[in-house]
């Protein structure tokens, strides 16, 4: 029996496919789908979709069936293909990009395809990979062999290797609600604020602002992350300083995370030294903050332990 499916959009999806075909880039096969969901629910038939569209008649039947059975996301994005599985896991390929990312091999200008293909043979189990797996990891990620800049990491060694393997394990290892994981970072902002006060909207006509800025200074942010669960903080500091990062510190277990655990492990790109500035306490009981550095300026654990809280400063 040959199953007929009809797509009936509401008013917010008709407006999301409108908003997908009117601007922005996107997949052409994305594109032809939007297309056919709305001339499906205006009610063109299956031939005549095939015909305006420039697609399959069997591409408007899937189309039509997986918003029927699923839902719009799911109508619009690809369905896993069949095939073998990717060669590579997802720690092998952040290792193929740090290596795309540091220097070439001695004597060599930049990297090639064939070069990375041979360095992760060396750094990897696999006995041999295609320079087209490489080439199709790094379109992925957006890189290029050519691509050889990494400020942060002056040569890709064993131990480095071996720290970013450490900080992808603690993502990868599974929830313990003694230990949390913590993501920590922080970046510095640029205040900017309206040189001339906007003009309000009026009917009719539009709210109308000058493209004048004025610097308003800078500011810190402090983020937080709790890798396991939906949590997040950022704290605004007026500058970076040891005391500021001591602050966010004592807040995290605290404030954030009062109970009593074994330690909180906290994934940072912050350099050691400003850590260890930090003469900071944070709880009552002898719990303790373990970091893990994954930067080549920072390149070992620190734990810094607590005191009670009366011995506080």
């Amino acid at each position: 029996m040959n199953v007929r499916y009809r797509v009936d959009l509401s008013q917010i999806e008709r407006a999301e496919l409108r908003a997908l075909l009117s601007g922005g880039k996107h997949a052409s096969r994305k594109l032809k789908r939007a297309q056919i969901l709305l001339a499906a629910d205006a009610g063109a038939s299956d031939e005549e979709i095939a015909r305006s569209v420039g697609v399959g008649g069997s591409t408007v039947y899937r189309t039509k069936r997986r918003f029927v059975e699923g839902n719009l996301e799911r109508a619009l994005s690809e369905e896993p293909r069949p095939g073998a599985e990717r060669k590579l896991t997802g720690k092998e390929e952040a290792l193929l990009v740090a290596t795309a990312g540091a220097s070439p091999p001695k004597g060599r200008a930049r990297w090639t395809l064939d070069l990375l293909a041979g360095a992760m043979v060396k750094l990897t189990e696999h006995k041999s990979l295609s320079h087209e797996t490489v080439r199709r990891r790094l379109a992925e990620n957006g890189l290029k062999p050519w691509r050889k800049d990494m400020w942060c990491i002056p040569q890709l060694d064993g131990e480095y290797v071996a720290r970013m393997e450490d900080v992808l394990d603690l993502y990868a290892a599974a929830p313990d609600p003694k230990r949390p994981v913590v993501c920590f970072d922080e970046s510095p902002v640029q205040l900017i604020g309206e040189a001339r006060q906007p003009i309000p909207a009026a009917p009719g006509r539009l709210e109308r602002y000058d493209y004048e800025y004025r610097r308003n200074g800078t500011v810190n942010l402090f983020v937080l992350l709790d890798v396991h669960r939906p949590w997040r903080k950022v704290k605004v500091t007026a500058r970076r300083a040891a005391e500021d990062y001591a602050s966010c510190m004592r807040d995290l277990v605290d404030v954030h995370y009062p109970t009593p655990r074994s330690s909180v492990l906290a994934a940072t790109r912050s350099d050691s030294c400003l850590v260890e500035r930090s003469v900071f306490v944070v709880r009552r009981d002898q719990a303790a903050i373990i970091f893990s550095f994954a930067t080549g300026m920072a390149s070992r654990k620190v734990c810094i332990g607590v005191l009670p809280k009366h011995q506080r400063p």
